[in-house]
């Protein structure tokens, strides 16, 4: 087989840059080491920001998001028993985020696929990149027992942390940056209808907690944990107790309880290789970079990142030029590491620490009430919070 872009990995960004290529005349070829059922059913944190939701309209694949996503103008930070507003559209000139679980999204994609016919290989085993440095690189692969070789111009490796992508650079080329929480979140589904219209983020002396959405009907929450928490320790009645403690407050609001249909527990890391490329070989998303999921990006830094690599295939494709390609991994890694930041920030900030000093402890709370009562940082948290406009 023959194709300009191989993409390795059908999860968000693997599959928005085959369409984003597909819009401009660019061929591509998606191959995937799951099956489809499991990349449509992968439950993961669907807070999309502006610039994503404008991403996914862009490319013809927003009407199901548009009727089904809900739209939250601001967020509630919860400490000390008060719950406070940051109005994130009025503190960013109309800017707002929309929750879309990230299966939705990879749902509409596939779906968006097979109407165009893009040639899409799930299943697929014994994958494998190579001469990535050659201007011939190419993927082998093995897919219904035949074994196939694709042969293209680049590849995006778009297959996550834990895909092959980022092992195939030689070691002594990547610099890794790596943090590691000393802390889960323990996450739940709840069949209760929500009973606030937005995000409330707890901090409480026994621990975080998250009350979040994913439908009119599927309230979705989070406890902070430990890292080596045993889910069998965890009963259904113990875990609303625990819920309804953190998120104890003077002003009568309180989650609703509902039968707990899914239960799993999180790590938190944060991880950025450099450079995000090397040779013909383009890394995109979690093959990338890991943030914890307090501040909501990951899936947004994924779509950034193929954003800017389509921009840069098209201008090498359609223009002859090769500076965008070159520039991708210095482009991309600004945002990035900005994304870090505000992740770090929110996950210290509201997650207080058993293994410091209650001095520790006590700059958390007041980083919350400053950030509640400040003009400006509570700008600054709105600002990243519904992500930074795209340079272009």
């Amino acid at each position: 087989m023959r194709t300009q872009v191989a993409i390795i990995g059908a999860g968000p960004a693997g599959l928005l840059l085959s369409h984003l290529l597909r819009r401009q005349g660019i061929d591509s070829v998606v191959v995937e080491m799951r099956s489809r059922e499991y990349c449509e059913n992968r439950i993961r944190a669907g807070v999309l920001e502006q610039g994503t939701v404008d991403t996914l309209n862009e490319a013809g694949l927003g009407e199901r998001m548009a009727k089904d996503g809900l739209l939250h103008h601001g967020i509630e930070l919860l400490f000390e028993r008060r719950l406070h507003r940051i109005d994130m559209s009025s503190l960013t000139g109309g800017r707002s985020i929309t929750v879309y679980g990230q299966h939705e999204v990879v749902r509409d994609m596939i779906a968006a696929a097979q109407r165009h016919n893009h040639a899409l290989f799930f299943e697929a085993s014994e994958v494998s990149l190579h001469d990535i440095e050659s201007t011939q690189p190419q993927v082998r692969f093995t897919h219904d027992g035949t074994q196939h070789t694709l042969d293209c111009d680049y590849i995006a490796g778009c297959d996550g942390f834990h895909g092959i992508s980022r092992g195939t650079i030689p070691a002594d080329v990547l610099r890794t940056f790596e943090r590691v929480y000393p802390y889960a979140w323990l996450g739940i589904l709840a069949n209760a209808p929500p009973s606030a219209d937005e995000l409330v983020y707890a901090h409480h002396e026994r621990g975080f907690a998250l009350f979040s959405m994913r439908s009119p009907d599927v309230t979705r929450l989070y406890l902070q944990c430990r890292p080596d928490e045993r889910l069998d320790e965890w009963s259904d009645d113990r875990i609303w107790d625990e819920l309804l403690a953190r998120f104890e407050n003077d002003q009568g609001w309180l989650p609703n309880r509902g039968a707990i249909t899914q239960k799993g527990v999180t790590p938190m890391r944060s991880f950025v290789t450099e450079p995000m490329q090397y040779g013909r070989l383009f890394l995109a998303g979690d093959a990338a970079h890991i943030v914890p999921p307090t501040g909501a990006k990951g899936m947004n830094l994924a779509v950034a990142d193929v954003r800017v690599l389509s921009k840069a295939f098209a201008s090498r494709y359609l223009d002859g030029s090769t500076d965008l390609l070159d520039a991708y991994s210095s482009h991309c890694l600004e945002r990035v590491w900005r994304a870090e930041h505000f992740s770090y920030f929110m996950t210290n900030m509201l997650h207080p620490s058993f293994d410091e000093t209650p001095f520790v402890n006590r700059l958390k709370l007041s980083e919350l009430k400053y950030v509640s009562s400040s003009h400006a940082a509570a700008s600054a948290l709105a600002e990243n919070y519904v992500g930074l406009p795209f340079a272009e």
